[in-house]
């Protein structure tokens, strides 16, 4: 969830319960006052019920006021009459209907008489009265209110505009492009200053990836040229005459890790390549035609070791690195080779979605958490351990999935496209 889209959710349920609080109070308060206004009332209807007794007669209210008079004779009155307030419900005879209502209750001397007076008065008009007024006063409350969260809404949105726009200059920034970083012009203080340590951040880490990129590519070609000398010399110390048996076992160990350190370094180069996107040859390739073309390839090595090739390949074409995507098949092969035994089973099928490879191998189920981690490989292996996990890389810069799993004897590596 956005930042202002959380602030507006929070700044609307706390509008909506201030005006909820704010209506029931007030409504309350009105109808307190109406009650005390009603009491008064009644007041009054007592003193006219005293002054018709004065004249031998028993007040009756008219018919078009909601108000009832009772009189209800005692055997005598209390020393300190009180009068009693109350709520109540009243049967209107001309609306045929029961209201609520307020009551006033008190003992008087009537025509010389004790009597117990209860006035009875209707709330209903004057509770119309107050709905009324809340709605009168409220709307415009509850249309203000509604008006100051959609200008707040549309404030916050265009305040933050200067921040979306930054962060997605900052999504859009890659290090192994020319273009540097974009800044944003903003009027805010506080965006201007995150700009500015973006910008100088951006322009550090630029440096430095250029410094990096430039030595990894400079310590590469360099080691490169050494090395070849270094294999040279020695397969041409193999192939004299003059080493004796011990000799010649010595250099041969030296030889293959001259040949390994070779290929360690080339593996290294190649994944600094893929992880800074510097393979970017990107056309539409025919996986099928890849996949054959290899299987030519690869034809002398697989008959040499008699193993046994099986293929099922459909049709499938992907835009992709033509350069990416032959080093993947091609690290498939090897891998389904390398890790084989003499006259073992490969396996490989094509769909339009999918890409399979099967071997058969000495070891059984390896680690699907760690088999694609560098440098990871079993104790038997005379690999870099690198091969799987520049396969990895690819699939991740491609936007493959890679999955490994091992069934009925048969090493799995699947790429789904």
């Amino acid at each position: 969830m956005k930042l202002f889209t959380r602030y507006n959710i929070i700044l609307l349920l706390i509008s909506i319960f201030g005006l909820a609080l704010i209506g029931y109070l007030f409504y309350k308060t009105q109808t307190f006052y109406l009650d005390k206004q009603i009491d008064h009332d009644m007041v009054e209807e007592v003193m006219e019920v005293k002054e018709y007794a004065e004249k031998n007669i028993f007040y009756e209210p008219h018919e078009f006021e909601d108000l009832i008079v009772q009189y209800k004779s005692i055997s005598n009155l209390q020393k300190h009459p009180v009068i009693i307030y109350g709520d109540t419900v009243l049967y209107n005879p001309v609306k045929h209907q029961t209201e609520r209502a307020r009551y006033l209750r008190t003992e008087l001397s009537l025509i010389g008489k004790p009597y117990q007076v209860m006035v009875i008065a209707s709330k209903v008009e004057r509770e119309e009265q107050i709905k009324s007024i809340c709605l009168i006063i409220l709307l415009p409350v509850i249309l203000l209110v509604g008006v100051l969260l959609l200008v707040n809404r549309i404030m916050i949105r265009n305040l933050w505009k200067p921040f979306e726009k930054l962060i997605e200059n900052i999504t859009a920034f890659n290090l192994s492009q020319e273009k540097p970083f974009e800044p944003v012009d903003t009027s805010i203080s506080e965006f201007r200053t995150l700009n500015d340590a973006v910008v100088s951040l951006s322009k550090k880490i630029r440096t430095d990836y250029q410094e990096i990129k430039l030595f990894t590519e400079n310590a590469s070609h360099e080691m490169m040229t050494p090395l070849a000398v270094i294999n040279s010399k020695l397969d041409m110390m193999l192939q004299s005459s003059d080493l004796g048996s011990e000799g010649g076992e010595t250099l041969a160990e030296l030889y293959r890790a001259t040949s390994r350190l070779t290929k360690l370094n080339q593996s290294l180069l190649l994944l600094v390549k893929i992880d800074n996107s510097l393979l970017k040859d990107q056309e539409q390739l025919d996986i099928k035609e890849l996949i054959e073309d290899k299987i030519s390839y690869f034809q002398e090595l697989i008959q040499k070791r008699g193993l046994q090739l099986k293929t099922n390949l459909e049709e499938a074409s992907i835009f992709s690195s033509h350069q990416l995507m032959d080093i993947l098949i091609n690290n498939l092969f090897s891998n389904v080779i390398r890790h084989n035994y003499e006259r073992g089973n490969i396996e490989i099928s094509l769909t339009s979605h999918k890409l399979s490879f099967k071997n058969t191998g000495h070891n059984k189920a390896l680690d699907p958490e760690k088999i694609f981690e560098r440098f990871y490989k079993d104790n038997a292996s005379e690999g870099t351990g690198l091969g799987l996990s520049i396969l990895k890389q690819i699939c991740l810069k491609q936007n493959f999935n890679l999955e490994y799993h091992y069934e009925t004897d048969l090493h799995v590596f699947t790429i789904t496209f």
